[in-house]
């Protein structure tokens, strides 16, 4: 339904049809995302439940282009159902360039810095020009950073991640420094836009110039927030001598447009960074600990490192004695520290029937590698192999008289994603997902996800193979 609804808004639009619409990998959030192409053009569909957020979305980018900001155009909208058409900026965000040129440079290149300043010339720009061009009565779930919000946040930090990580406190003693801390950050000039979730994944790089997305939380608030969502953005991992030098920059480039103190706005900033780190680690634990999806806990240890960097060389000026217990308590944690080590890599194999479609990736990996087995012998039209599936005799008889044809192609899809399961383990990935489908589910797609499991257990010792067959009622 929602793929119907976005390829005929795509049509209506652009006055040709979509020829192809395919489901972008999920990130941490539950909205759908779509890139739709009718071979000319490319569009992003986004599907939301969320009403509130979707109207925010889509007002926020008109204000914001409006004040001269760079933000996906939005092309049409039926908010009615839930959806809306916006412009594709591709695939390279600001984390995925900075992992490329660190890996190409074995550290941390002056070009990178370059980059990170224009993204705070223009946070500059997003939150003084952008913040006067918007309506503040759109933000969601609130159109300030205020008391309450703080709360929702230090709250999320308490439930979602020390509670489900096991960190002991004493629960009044902590509210009372959530208020106290609370009280110390509603100190600061809160009268511009604070983005919200100003972080590398959500600044793409078009023609070397940043974009940016993923401000539908946006609300008025004071701007070392954002600073803080940048410079402390967990696995983006920037070394705290540039973090310094950026700081700086920005500082004077916020000092030019309006008047600030830079000494107390680097002092107050580290507050920003603790509570801004709090709010992730929540997340991390949401996502991590209660959903069970194994790669946000991967975020931990660079949050705890941040964390331990700002308690050791930045102490606030205000009393916190439960809550800096607390940090310690994170920063020592030997079971935080094996519950962030890199799992073994799970590749699970499954079997499926292309009348389904393809299966979704549970684990938030997404990508993965799918083979379409209906060009080979098909023992499913003969009626004495109808009832039985792959992993039978007979069946598997039948594909052993047409062993040349079976073994090129089970070969071939091996030796393809062993390159997968080779680059996975060495960067720590958790999961891959490789799929084998034909029409029914039955016969050559469970012979052939059989096989190339057993090939892959035997080539990858240390590898943990999980083999499905989702049309005999397994579920990923």
């Amino acid at each position: 339904m929602t793929k119907q609804l976005l390829t005929d808004m795509y049509g209506r639009h652009f006055g040709r049809p979509c020829t192809q619409i395919a489901e972008l990998p999920q990130s941490g959030s539950n909205r759908r995302y779509y890139r739709l192409t009718d071979g000319r053009q490319t569009a992003i569909g986004v599907w939301s439940r969320c009403r509130a957020e979707n109207e925010a979305f889509v007002a926020f980018s008109r204000q914001l282009a409006d004040a001269g900001i760079r933000v996906p155009q939005i092309y049409a909208t039926d908010l009615d159902r839930d959806v809306y058409l916006q412009q594709d900026l591709g695939d390279t965000t600001l984390y995925a360039l900075a992992s490329r040129l660190r890996a190409e440079g074995h550290g941390w290149p002056d070009e990178l810095t370059d980059i990170y300043r224009r993204v705070l010339d223009d946070l500059v720009a997003i939150q003084l020009d952008g913040g006067r061009h918007i309506d503040y009565s759109l933000c969601y779930p609130r159109s300030d950073f205020d008391r309450r919000s703080m709360m929702w946040d230090l709250h999320y930090f308490k439930y979602y991640f020390l509670k489900l990580a096991h960190i002991p406190f004493d629960e009044q003693r902590l509210e009372d420094d959530f208020e106290t801390l609370a009280d110390y950050l509603l100190q600061a000039d809160a009268t511009g836009f604070l983005y919200r979730d100003f972080q590398s994944r959500n600044i793409m790089i078009v023609d070397g110039q940043p974009w940016f997305i993923d401000y539908q939380g946006g609300r008025r608030g004071a701007p070392h927030y954002d600073v803080a969502s940048l410079l402390f953005d967990a696995k983006a991992d920037i070394p705290d001598h540039i973090r310094t030098q950026l700081l700086h920059h920005y500082t004077t480039r916020l000092q030019q447009r309006t008047a600030i103190d830079p000494a107390d706005f680097e002092n107050r900033f580290y507050a920003f960074v603790l509570i801004r780190i709090m709010q992730a680690m929540g997340a991390y634990g949401y996502r991590g600990f209660y959903e069970r999806k194994d790669h946000f806990l991967k975020s931990i240890p660079f949050a705890l490192r941040n964390m331990e960097l700002v308690i050791d060389h930045h102490p606030l000026p205000v009393h916190l004695p439960q809550l800096q217990a607390v940090w310690r308590a994170l920063t020592q944690s030997d079971e935080l520290r094996r519950i962030a080590e890199p799992a073994p890599l799970t590749v699970s194999v499954v079997s499926f029937s292309y009348k389904r479609g393809w299966p979704q990736d549970p684990t938030g990996n997404g990508g993965g590698h799918m083979f379409d087995c209906r060009a080979l012998p098909n023992p499913g039209r003969e009626a004495r192999y109808a009832s039985l599936t792959g992993k039978d005799r007979p069946v598997i008889d039948f594909f052993a008289r047409h062993a040349d044809e079976m073994e090129r192609f089970i070969d071939l899809a091996c030796r393809m994603t062993s390159i997968s399961i080779e680059r996975y383990a060495e960067r720590g990935f958790a999961n891959l997902l490789i799929g084998f489908g034909c029409t029914g589910g039955r016969h050559r797609s469970v012979y052939c996800a059989e096989a190339a499991a057993r090939r892959l257990a035997e080539r990858f010792a240390g590898i943990r193979i999980v083999v499905k067959h989702l049309e005999q009622g397994d579920r990923l």
